[in-house]
C-alpha cells in the first residue's frame, strides 16, 4: 500500500473510495461538507438510522451525488468522550477491512482529522497508516486468493499539511515491521523452522547497509554451554539456531538496546505433550521471535540513530528418544542448574541461555525479552494487553507508556521476591515451573535469574500475539510498542529525518 497526500477538497478527490468518520454527536466537519454537496443525503440517512453510530461499525454508500469518489465509506467513531487512541486504531482497522472487501484499489482517508483524546495530528496520521496496512493483510504464502477475491488496496491518500508525508513514511516503515512479524507467525511450522528464521535474518541484513547478522548453530552453542537451549532442541530433526541481528545506527562503542525473542517454531510440549485441541496453533509460539525480527525490520527502515540488537532463540520442541524429560537436571550457560518438571515450560529454558549470552556477549544498556510464554498470562489479561515484568520501575514505566502511545497496550505484573520461593528445588538451583498460582509471574522470576546484572524486562505476549481458538492470523504485536519505545529512547519522533 502506497501513501500520498493531496490538498484537494474531499468532495473533489477522484478516488475509488472516500473514508470518513461519524461520531454519535452527528454530522460535522467533512461529513457536513459532503452532506451539503449531496443535497442533504447524509442527513436523511442519519435521521433514518442508516448510518453507523457505534464505534467500528461501517456503511458503504455508492454514487453519492456531489463528490468525485465512486464510494463513500462511513465508519462509526462512537462517543466523542470515549474516542481515545485505542478506539481510533480500532475504527481505522474496521474501515480498512471494509475497504478491502469493497474491491476499491484506491482511497482517500479523512479519519486522521477526527478529534482523538490526547493525540496530535502526527500520531493520528502515523497510526491511521499503520492500521490501514494492518487491515489490508491477507495471508497468501500457502493459499492463493481466488480469482474473484477482493484486490489489495494499492494507494491511500490523506489531506496534505505540514509533515504529513513524513508521518506517512514513518507509518510505512512500522507497518512493514508488523507485516514481517505477521508473515513469519502465520507460516506453517514445516516451512517456518529455526533454519527459515535464520535465512530470513540473513536476507534482511542483505537489504540494509547498517544491519548485520550472526547465526550460531548447535556446535557453537554446545561449546558455549547453552545446555538449557540445546535440551529443548534435542527431540527435533529441525536443528536450533541462535540468531543475532545488529542494527548499527549509533556510534561505534555505544551500548545497544537489546531485544530477545522466544522462537519455538512449533511446540508439542515435548514429553509433557499438549492436548490435541488447538495444537496446530502452536506454530504461533515463535511470536516473540517474530516481534523481535519485525521490530528490527522497522528500526532499519526508520534508520534509528542508535545501536539495537535483536536476538532470537529458535528451536522446535518435539517428543523423541533424545528429548529432554521431567526430572532431568540441566546446567545452563551461566552455570546455574535447572530441574525440569515440565518440558512444556520450554520457552523459559531457551530464553535462559539467550539472556545469558546477550548480557555476556553484547553488554546492552537495556534488555527486553518477548515471549508467548504462559497460558496463565492469557487467563490474566486476555488478548488485550501484553504483560510487563521487571524490577526496574523506570523501565516498566517506559514500556507501559510506549504501549499506551502506540495503541499496543501493556500491563505490569509484580515480580516480587516472594514468588521466587515457588521455583526452588532440592535437586537444583531452581525448577522450571512454579505451579498453578501466579504462573506468568513465576516464569518471569525464572528468567530474572538469567538477567542478573542487566537492566531487564520480560514481556509475555501469549495473549496479544494471536487469539486462541480463532481462525485469525498473528497480530504482529508487540512490534508497535517496541518501536515506539526504541524511537523515544533515540530522541522521539521529531528527531527522525
Amino acid at each position: 500500500m502506497q501513501f500520498t497526500t493531496t490538498d484537494a477538497a474531499p468532495t473533489a478527490v477522484d478516488t475509488d473510495c472516500l473514508i470518513a468518520g461519524l461520531s454519535e454527536d452527528g454530522l460535522s466537519g467533512h461529513l457536513a461538507e459532503i452532506d451539503r454537496a449531496s443535497d442533504g443525503l447524509l442527513s436523511r440517512l442519519h435521521e433514518s438510522g442508516d448510518l453507523p453510530a457505534k464505534a467500528g461499525q461501517t456503511v458503504m454508500l455508492h454514487a453519492v451525488p456531489g463528490i468525485q469518489a465512486d464510494r463513500l465509506l462511513i465508519v462509526g467513531l462512537g462517543k466523542t468522550e470515549k474516542f481515545d487512541g485505542v478506539a481510533f486504531d480500532k475504527a481505522v482497522k474496521a474501515a480498512g477491512k471494509a475497504l478491502r472487501q469493497s474491491r476499491a484499489k484506491s482511497a482517500h482517508c479523512l479519519l486522521a482529522d477526527a478529534d482523538v483524546a490526547d493525540r496530535g495530528n502526527d500520531w493520528k496520521l502515523r497510526q491511521a497508516g499503520i492500521a490501514l496496512v494492518y487491515a489490508d493483510y491477507i495471508y497468501s504464502a500457502t493459499k492463493q486468493p481466488k480469482d474473484d477475491a477482493p484486490p489489495a488496496t494499492e494507494t491511500v491518500s490523506f489531506p496534505g499539511g505540514d509533515g504529513a508525508a513524513q508521518q506517512l513514511s514513518l507509518a510505512s516503515a512500522i507497518a512493514a515491521g508488523v507485516r514481517r512479524a505477521r508473515d513469519l507467525a502465520d507460516l506453517p511450522p514445516n516451512i517456518c523452522t529455526p533454519a527459515y528464521l535464520a535465512e530470513t535474518a540473513e536476507k534482511m541484513a542483505a537489504e540494509h547497509a547498517k544491519l548485520e547478522v550472526e547465526i550460531l548453530e548447535e556446535d557453537t552453542m554446545r561449546s558455549l554451554g547453552m545446555n538449557a537451549l540445546m535440551a529443548v532442541a534435542e527431540g527435533s530433526a529441525n536443528r536450533p539456531r541462535l540468531i543475532r541481528l545488529s542494527w548499527k545506527g549509533g556510534a561505534s562503542g555505544d551500548a545497544p538496546l537489546a531485544m530477545v525473542g522466544k522462537g519455538v517454531t512449533f511446540d508439542t510440549g515435548g514429553i509433557s505433550i499438549k492436548p490435541r485441541d488447538l495444537m496446530e496453533q502452536m506454530k504461533f509460539d515463535m511470536g516473540g521471535a517474530a516481534a523481535t525480527i519485525g521490530a528490527i525490520e522497522a528500526v532499519a527502515r526508520l534508520g534509528l540513530p542508535m545501536n539495537v540488537e535483536g536476538v532470537v532463540a529458535a528451536v522446535e520442541n518435539m517428543p523423541d528418544g533424545k528429548a529432554y524429560r521431567p526430572g532431568d537436571v540441566i546446567t545452563a550457560m551461566n552455570g546455574k542448574t535447572i530441574e525440569v518438571h515440565n518440558t512444556d515450560a520450554e520457552g523459559r529454558m531457551i530464553l535462559a541461555d539467550a539472556l545469558s549470552w546477550t548480557g555476556q556477549k553484547l553488554k546492552p544498556q537495556t534488555t527486553v525479552d518477548m515471549a508467548t510464554l504462559t497460558g496463565a498470562c492469557v487467563v490474566a489479561l486476555g488478548h488485550h494487553a501484553s504483560a510487563v515484568m521487571t524490577q526496574d520501575d523506570e523501565l516498566a514505566e517506559e514500556l507501559l507508556t510506549a504501549g499506551q502511545r502506540s495503541a499496543d497496550r501493556t500491563w505490569r505484573l509484580p515480580l516480587w521476591d516472594d514468588y521466587q520461593e515457588q521455583i526452588e528445588s532440592p535437586f537444583a538451583d531452581m525448577k522450571n515451573i512454579g505451579g498453578m498460582p501466579a504462573g506468568s509471574i513465576t516464569a518471569g522470576c525464572f528468567l530474572s535469574r538469567f538477567a542478573e546484572g542487566q537492566r531487564w524486562a520480560h514481556i509475555d505476549c501469549a495473549g496479544s500475539a494471536w487469539q486462541w481458538g480463532k481462525p485469525e492470523s498473528g497480530t504482529g504485536r508487540p512490534v508497535g510498542m517496541l518501536v515506539d519505545w526504541l524511537v523515544h529512547r533515540a530522541g522521539g519522533w521529531d528527531a527522525l529525518d
